[in-house]
């Protein structure tokens, strides 16, 4: 008797090890039921804890931190296979680039998730939103030329890019954090030289104008310190008068008169003149 209930008991372990399972720290669980009258998806999300799963139902384990994926050219990121996205500019030439994602999904609606996508999130990830972005991506990048894409309307094509995303999917408990370019767009090699080639000869003639702009304000420069030692000078002559000159030479006279003076000798200094100056000031 004792063997008999042991044996049952060890089947009943068993079949509790079986049928149960656990939702890990930072999941939401969806229990599924396969068969029967109430078939579908329960509508209780399981919080963190183990759980059992009977032979009639299955469940789903929902991430609710953030996710980030990239798909790109490169075998060793990602998948192994090439999941890089390739969008036309408005011109009809092509461009292919890597992207990823960063994202999350609003606890509040994993059901409401599921529910539409019957997927996990591995799934919801890899088909669905590469899907969407790929088509956003196509959308957008049909309104920009080349030469915008590759050059400073990078940034803005990114940035509608995201804001359309959240538009669309955050109301479907599908909250993007950010799209991004991975790397630099890859274009056809001649489009690329040609673009190289255009923004050289930019460069060169902005540097041009700049040099010429150097020249013109330096001459300018020149002009002007030209034109002010003229007026300092014009300044300085207008203001040496007579008297002043005689003050100068009082200055440096030690008052000792000649002692021979010629017929036509004049005194170095006109004392009279200077006086009769000093005092009609």
């Amino acid at each position: 008797m004792k063997k008999l209930i042991v044996s049952v008991f060890a089947v009943f372990l068993a079949f509790m090890a079986i049928g149960c399972s656990k939702v890990p720290a930072g999941h939401v669980g969806i229990k599924v039921y396969l068969l029967g009258r109430d078939k579908g998806v329960d509508s209780e999300e399981i919080g963190v804890g183990r759980v059992w799963v009977g032979i009639n139902e299955e469940l789903y384990l929902f991430p609710i931190f953030k996710q980030n994926y990239v798909w790109t050219k490169d075998s060793r990121e990602g998948s192994p296979e090439d999941e890089s996205i390739t969008f036309q500019t408005s011109e009809g030439l092509t461009v292919n680039a890597d992207f990823g994602i960063t994202y999350e999904l609003d606890k509040k609606k994993i059901t409401t998730i599921f529910q539409k996508y019957r997927k996990g999130v591995e799934e919801i990830t890899d088909i669905f939103l590469r899907n969407k972005i790929r088509d956003v991506i196509n959308s957008v990048g049909s309104k920009y030329e080349v030469a915008s894409v590759y050059g400073s309307g990078k940034t803005k094509l990114i940035e509608e890019v995201n804001s359309i995303l959240r538009k669309d999917l955050e109301p479907e408990g599908i909250l993007i954090e950010k799209v991004y370019l991975i790397g630099e767009f890859r274009l056809p090699q001649q489009v690329t030289e040609a673009l190289n080639s255009k923004i050289e000869a930019k460069q060169r003639a902005e540097q041009r104008e700049n040099e010429l702009a150097e020249s013109i304000a330096e001459a300018k420069k020149k002009v002007a310190t030209a034109r002010a030692e003229a007026e300092a000078n014009r300044l300085t002559q207008n203001s040496v008068t007579k008297t002043v000159i005689e003050y100068e030479k009082i200055k440096k006279w030690n008052g000792v008169l000649p002692v021979v003076m010629g017929g036509n000798s004049m005194p170095m200094i006109d004392v009279k003149s200077f006086t009769s100056n000093k005092t009609e000031e």
